[in-house]
């Protein structure tokens, strides 16, 4: 046992816990040294992603005590940056989540912060709406994402509605550390707060804005009224069952069956593990309902309404759609269709991450649109969208995204937002409908004319105390001994864009990554194949993403494979 350890765990359990379940966990793990350790071997790290981390008793856990603590370090940065401050605080339906959401608003209440409320459990972009819409200094909002039930999280967003920038999250992080979790957190009664007007719940007229700004992104604006585009639709038992379904009845689209299992808020998520749209499992019942209902299309909002994913009928049989393949769709049928319509702006810009699809680049090339890669994180693409702002030139953005599932066309939010998404995709399809087309069809056509693209993740888990050094280990052996081939495919250019450095392996020149220092290591092969690795900047794991480019799918398929079994072996799993 190490000593450190051990006199954390006994201070939590000899401390009068105002959560009962925090206590009895304490209670339980008495004499488990490993479980102990792992409670308590680190603080949970404050990010640019905030917080995230398993529910539960210890410095390491997500509980009222780190939620406490984080806020007050927050508190303390706005009230030495403001004199006088306010914070948009949302929350999704993961255990805790209202609990946690509340303990926030009572620390920045005691700190003298007015803290704003949703009512009830609200998408991540309705935050990041209502942050700037309220003219708030920051915003909060509890979710662990598509992380399974044991997680929870706790995001922070700045005044401009984006996540935090790295330089103020490290500010907030230096002040976070000099306070004592127990002694130093300033916290007050939240009925009290409510009457001293500390507390106020968001008003109704800011979701139905919110939802205004969705609508008002329509391409097509009346063509679901006509298509008959018949939906199953799941939240996943997250935040998106009200907004999707009001938003998709408002554009006409009548026929709309939501999976009974998933309808409704339960962060037990009992039918789906890993709430994520990105994988199969969690589309399970809602492709089982696909069978009896037959719809046109299947939508599945992740549970706090930021990324979505969706199945199209082909013929009776449901093909899962990428975000890669989504994304592509949209942002063609968004160029073509506002030429089409002459509602195109002068110089239009297309924004993406850099481990987001290459074919993107070819059909912004086609439709005259301008493509900006930015560092993965969907706060780098509202980062651009304000850049713009700044200029007045904020019409010239028509579409911005990222592979993982997170879209969006409009400006009014500065995160991926999961209602828009939903509400373009469902709009596509019935254009295309009306056309006699499927959105399976049109991607065909696209990788017709364009190759096909395959760009596939790959997760490499590193859990536990030596977890982190694990990854670190990882990246610096890859970064100091860069393969020359992977899969049997030549590196011809090596990026290292912690040191913003892209080196041509053949000629040996050296040119500068001009985005914000990461670490990211990208290694652009023969073919127009690549690979890019990173650490996740909120789950214990190595993500590996492929891109191979090839006359048939099935020859993709197999590149990729290859690749893949070359970087499990250099990366030593």
């Amino acid at each position: 046992m190490i000593l450190k350890e051990q006199q954390l765990y006994d201070r939590w359990l000899q401390y009068q816990l105002e959560d009962k379940d925090l206590t009895d966990e304490l209670n339980e793990i008495t004499g488990r040294e490993e479980e102990i350790v792992d409670r308590f071997y680190r603080d949970l790290e404050f990010g640019t992603g905030g917080l995230r981390g398993v529910i539960g008793a210890g410095t390491n856990r997500m509980n009222i005590y780190t939620i406490r603590r984080a806020t007050q370090g927050l508190a303390d940065y706005l009230n030495e940056d403001y004199k006088t401050a306010c914070v948009a605080i949302s929350y999704d339906s993961r255990i805790k989540s209202d609990r946690f959401a509340r303990e926030a608003a009572c620390v920045l209440a005691a700190n003298g912060i007015k803290a704003y409320l949703y009512k009830e459990l609200m998408p991540t972009p309705a935050l990041s709406f209502a942050v700037r819409e309220l003219g708030c200094q920051a915003g909060i909002m509890v979710t662990a994402s598509h992380n399974p039930a044991k997680y929870n999280g706790y995001k922070a967003y700045g005044a401009d509605g984006c996540q935090m920038t790295l330089e103020i999250a490290e500010r907030v992080l230096t002040l976070i550390n000099r306070l004592d979790i127990f002694e130093d957190v300033k916290t007050m009664d939240f009925e009290e707060a409510i009457q001293k007007g500390l507390i106020a719940y968001i008003p109704d007229e800011v979701t139905e804005k919110f939802i205004q700004h969705v609508l008002g992104e329509a391409i097509n604006p009346g063509i679901c009224e006509k298509a008959g585009l018949k939906v199953v639709y799941t939240p996943l038992n997250g935040t998106g069952n009200k907004p999707v379904r009001e938003t998709l009845r408002r554009m006409g689209i009548r026929d709309v069956t939501v999976v009974p299992e998933q309808e409704y808020p339960d962060g037990n998520f009992p039918t789906c593990p890993f709430p994520n749209p990105e994988i199969r499992e969690a589309l399970q019942k809602g492709l089982e309902l696909c069978d009896k209902v037959q719809p046109d299309l299947l939508l599945a909002t992740d549970p706090d309404c930021d990324r979505v994913g969706i199945a199209v009928n082909q013929n009776g049989e449901y093909i899962l759609m990428s975000g890669n393949e989504v994304g592509a769709l949209l942002l063609q049928y968004i160029a073509s269709c506002r030429i089409q319509n002459g509602t195109m702006p002068k110089n239009p810009i297309a924004v993406k991450t850099i481990v987001t699809s290459n074919i993107i680049e070819a059909i912004a090339k086609d439709y005259g649109v301008q493509v900006i890669n930015v560092l993965t994180g969907f706060k780098f693409i509202g980062e651009q969208i304000a850049l713009l702002e700044e200029k007045g030139e904020q019409n010239r953005y028509i579409f911005g995204f990222e592979e993982s599932y997170g879209y969006l066309s409009g400006t009014y939010v500065r995160d991926k937002d999961a209602v828009n998404g939903a509400a373009l995709i469902c709009e596509m399809a019935a254009y295309y409908k009306s056309q006699g087309k499927t959105l399976v069809d049109v991607l065909n056509e696209i990788y017709a004319k364009y190759g096909n693209y395959l760009h596939v993740q790959g997760n490499f888990t590193c859990e536990g105390v030596t977890g982190m050094q694990r990854m670190n280990d990882i990246m610096e052996s890859l970064r100091k001994n860069p393969p020359a081939v992977i899969g049997g495919l030549e590196v011809l250019r090596f990026a290292d864009y912690e040191t913003s450095v892209m080196k041509d392996l053949k000629s040996g020149e050296t040119s500068e990554i001009k985005l914000p220092k990461s670490n990211v290591l990208q290694f652009d092969l023969q073919d127009e194949a690549g690979v890019i690795i990173r650490p996740s900047g909120t789950e214990p794991k190595i993500k590996v993403y492929y891109t191979t480019k090839c006359d048939t799918k099935e020859a993709a398929a197999k590149l990729q494979e290859q690749l893949a079994v070359d970087m499990t072996k250099l990366m030593g799993f």
